[in-house]
C-alpha cells in the first residue's frame, strides 16, 4: 500500500507539490532536478518520473540541453493545488455505492454521502488556492519544503 500524508495524500502528491511550490518561488529560474531535489528533499529518480507526469500534463515546461531545466508553464497566479493534485493522484469523489449495494443505486448512504461532503469540501479548497496565496501566506512556516 501507498504511503499516504495525512492518510488521505499520496507520498507523489506531496513530491509535486514540494516540486512545483519551489518552482513557484522563481518562476523565472530553470531549475535542474538535482536542484530541486535538494530544495525540496525529494529522491531525485521519483522527483524524475513526478516532473514527467507535471510536463506531459502541461503543468511544468522542460528546457532540454546543457543550461536546461524546469519552468513552470503558468503563472503561480494562475496554478491551484488541484491543478497539482489531478495531475499526479487524481482525488475520487464517492459517486455510487462503493459496496455495490442495489439498495443504494439511487442515492448514497449517510455515511457514504458524509465522506463525499468531506471530499467535495477539500476539492473546493484545493481549486481555490492557488500557488501565490500559498507563498504569501501570513504562517511563518515556509510551505512544504524548507529552503
Amino acid at each position: 500500500m501507498a504511503s499516504k500524508i495525512g492518510g488521505m495524500f499520496s507520498q507523489t502528491v506531496e513530491y509535486a507539490l514540494r516540486a512545483i511550490v519551489h518552482l513557484a518561488k522563481q518562476p523565472d529560474a530553470l531549475q535542474t532536478t538535482a536542484q530541486i531535489s535538494k530544495a525540496t528533499q525529494v529522491p531525485s529518480a521519483y522527483l524524475s518520473k513526478v516532473l514527467q507526469t507535471l510536463t506531459r500534463d502541461g503543468l511544468v515546461e522542460v528546457k532540454r540541453g546543457v543550461s536546461g531545466g524546469y519552468l513552470l508553464n503558468k503563472s503561480p497566479d494562475e496554478m491551484t493545488i488541484y491543478d497539482v493534485v489531478q495531475c499526479v493522484d487524481p482525488m475520487q469523489r464517492i459517486r455510487t455505492c462503493p459496496l455495490e449495494l442495489s439498495s443504494h443505486r439511487k442515492r448514497l448512504c449517510s455515511l457514504h454521502a458524509k465522506m463525499d461532503n468531506a471530499l467535495e469540501s477539500i476539492e473546493n479548497v484545493f481549486r481555490t488556492t492557488t500557488l501565490t496565496e500559498l507563498m504569501n501566506s501570513p504562517n511563518p512556516s515556509v510551505p512544504l519544503c524548507n529552503v
